[in-house]
């Protein structure tokens, strides 16, 4: 961070003299911290940049009236120059409303004690607090629109959790301060799939996993149905995309595997969405989940590791207590997407699962994709080891389903789905 401040002093020295500027700038700035990325289009904040028009003759610099400035008034041998000036304050300001607002917390302090009943309770959350250098990031913005990069790393200050553990078995185990933490954002989901995120969440809070145990997601989700309190909501089968018992629980799997994956703990099971899911971005940090289809890791800290769990706004949040491992440094690396293909032709299907002449969209056209990221690891003799993460996203079209008698010729014959192609 002390060589980017002394970079960035001497550019800004620069920034005043205002040299020529080339028009071209990225379409796309993808500011990244950690797994998380926000995509931010210049063109959408006129404020952030004027063009300045000089003027010049056989060289020498010329002052031309207002009334000859426009196209055709112009005389002709006069050479027109244009360079843009970016507005700092105004980019600031935007980084501050538009990322910033999602990233920036507040230092958190949890209490980890235990009820007269024996089981684990929390008193507050382990939340690091965390603060974006708005404008150091808005100083990057200036140069990666100068130099036509696409790519900034946010500069985000930091503070570990207050966490205090009251229980001495919990501190004979191993838990002493925040490991890892994984959020998603679940904006815009229906009031059924914000039900069933919760419910799925309490089944991970206080729940505890050994030193060099393999956690399964789904050994402790356990069963999906109405019993359990879920609710009927939007899960992937197959192709399409239909109402059933516990949709919207592929956001706590996400949320559960982006802080083990980040912290570097080994992923022995993790399978991506069939097809790319608004609520999961950016590409290639999902994890689906129905069984058999799971999501697991290894404890390989030196103790055991305690889970916290909890939504605040329209995010969930994984905390992992526990002590962290001191001899690894994780990094990540991505996305890297290709391969992007268009969504297929619209299609039309006849089922009996409705009343005959009732319609409903069962898929939704979204295009495809592939996906990378790397998980760089380095011991602590310096060893850097490069984990490849693929991700494969079909294109599905738009399809409508039609309501139809079991005697209608159109009725394609209708075979039980498997149910292990499932995704909610």
């Amino acid at each position: 961070m002390k060589t980017s401040l002394t970079y960035l002093t001497c550019l800004t020295c620069l920034l005043f003299i205002k040299p020529p500027q080339a028009l071209s700038a990225p379409s796309v700035l993808t500011y990244k911290y950690g797994e998380q990325a926000f995509d931010v289009r210049p063109s959408g904040y006129p404020r952030w940049k004027t063009v300045e028009r000089t003027y010049s003759f056989r060289g020498v610099p010329v002052v031309l009236p207002p009334e000859r400035t426009t196209p055709g008034k112009i005389p002709q041998g006069v050479e027109v120059h244009e360079e843009i000036i970016w507005n700092r304050e105004a980019i600031r300001e935007t980084l501050e409303s538009v990322i910033a607002a999602k990233i920036n917390h507040d230092r958190g302090t949890v209490r980890i004690s235990r009820t007269p009943e024996g089981n684990i309770a929390f008193d507050g959350a382990g939340f690091p607090g965390r603060k974006v250098e708005s404008a150091l990031a808005a100083e990057l913005t200036l140069l990666a629109l100068e130099k036509d990069i696409g790519i900034i790393w946010l500069p985000v200050v930091e503070t570990p959790p207050i966490v205090l553990i009251e229980d001495e078995t919990l501190k004979t185990q191993g838990i002493s301060e925040l490991v890892t933490m994984g959020e998603s954002d679940f904006t815009g989901s229906p009031a059924n799939r914000k039900h069933n995120i919760g419910i799925g969440l309490s089944k991970f809070n206080g729940h505890l996993i050994a030193q060099g145990e393999e956690f399964s997601f789904n050994a402790v989700l356990g069963a999906v149905n109405s019993r359990e309190g879920y609710r009927k909501e939007l899960t992937i089968l197959g192709e399409r995309t239909i109402p059933d018992f516990g949709g919207g629980l592929c956001q706590v799997s996400t949320t559960a595997y982006r802080g083990v994956w980040k912290a570097g703990f080994p992923i022995l099971k993790r399978r991506n969405h069939s097809f790319a899911v608004i609520y999961y971005y950016p590409p290639g940090t999902d994890a689906t989940i129905y069984s058999p289809i799971d999501m697991s890791f290894q404890n390989d800290s030196p103790g055991s590791l305690l889970i916290q769990t909890l939504t605040e706004g329209n995010k969930a949040y994984f905390f992992y207590y526990g002590t962290p491992r001191t001899n690894r440094t994780v990094e990540l690396i991505g996305p890297f997407t290709w391969d992007v293909t268009k969504p297929p032709e619209d299609r039309t299907m006849y089922t009996t699962e409705i009343p005959p002449g009732e319609t409903r969209i069962v898929s939704k056209a979204v295009p495809g994709m592939r996906a990378m990221w790397y998980r760089s690891l380095t011991d602590s003799t310096g060893t850097e080891t490069f984990e490849p993460f693929f991700s494969f996203y079909e294109a599905r079209p738009n399809i409508e389903e039609i309501g139809v008698s079991p005697d209608d010729p159109r009725l394609v014959k209708e075979i039980a789905p498997d149910r292990s192609g499932e995704e909610r």
